[in-house]
C-alpha cells in the first residue's frame, strides 16, 4: 500500500483530521465544523467549512467526493460532483454541499460530509495538430459504445 504525508493546519480548534473509514479505504472523510447547525432547503446548495488547510503535495491533488450514505441517505453530495484541492491551495477546504432530496436536511458539526482521495495526476502538454490519427470509434460519442 503506498502512502504520502499530508500536512494538515487546524484552523479552528475543534476541527476534525480527516480519518479513513477501514484500513483499505480510498477515501478520508471530510468532517463539518461549524459553530452550529446548517439547513439545506430542497435543490439548495451550502458551503460547509471543514476547518483545515492542507498542503497537498506537488504532484498530487486531493479529490473531494460525495460519500455514499450521505448522499442515499440524506440526498447530500457535493454540488461541483467531484472537487479538486491543488497542491498550491493553502486555504480552507469547503464542500459545496446540495441537498437532491425533497425535504430539508441539517448537517452538524463534526459530521462526515464528503471523501477525499489524495492520488497522483499527470500534467498534458497540450499541442495542437492539423490531423488526428484515425480509430475504430471515430467520431462516435455520447451513447455511441452502448447498445
Amino acid at each position: 500500500m503506498l502512502k504520502q504525508q499530508v500536512k494538515i493546519k487546524k484552523l479552528k480548534d475543534k476541527a476534525i483530521l480527516p480519518t479513513y473509514g477501514t484500513p483499505l479505504s480510498a477515501g478520508a472523510d471530510l468532517y463539518a465544523c461549524m459553530d452550529e447547525a446548517v439547513t439545506i432547503g430542497p435543490g439548495e446548495t451550502v458551503l460547509v467549512k471543514t476547518g483545515l488547510a492542507m498542503a497537498i503535495p506537488e504532484g498530487y491533488a486531493g479529490l473531494i467526493y460525495a460519500r455514499s450514505g450521505l448522499a442515499t441517505k440524506k440526498g447530500l453530495a457535493p454540488a461541483n460532483k467531484v472537487g479538486v484541492v491543488d497542491a498550491d491551495y493553502r486555504g480552507e477546504v469547503m464542500v459545496p454541499l446540495h441537498n437532491h432530496s425533497r425535504v430539508e436536511v441539517s448537517v452538524e458539526h463534526g459530521e462526515r460530509i464528503a471523501q477525499m482521495v489524495i492520488t497522483p495526476f499527470l500534467t498534458a502538454e497540450f499541442m495542437e495538430a492539423e490531423e488526428l490519427d484515425d480509430t475504430l470509434r471515430g467520431e462516435n460519442g455520447f451513447g455511441s459504445t452502448g447498445k
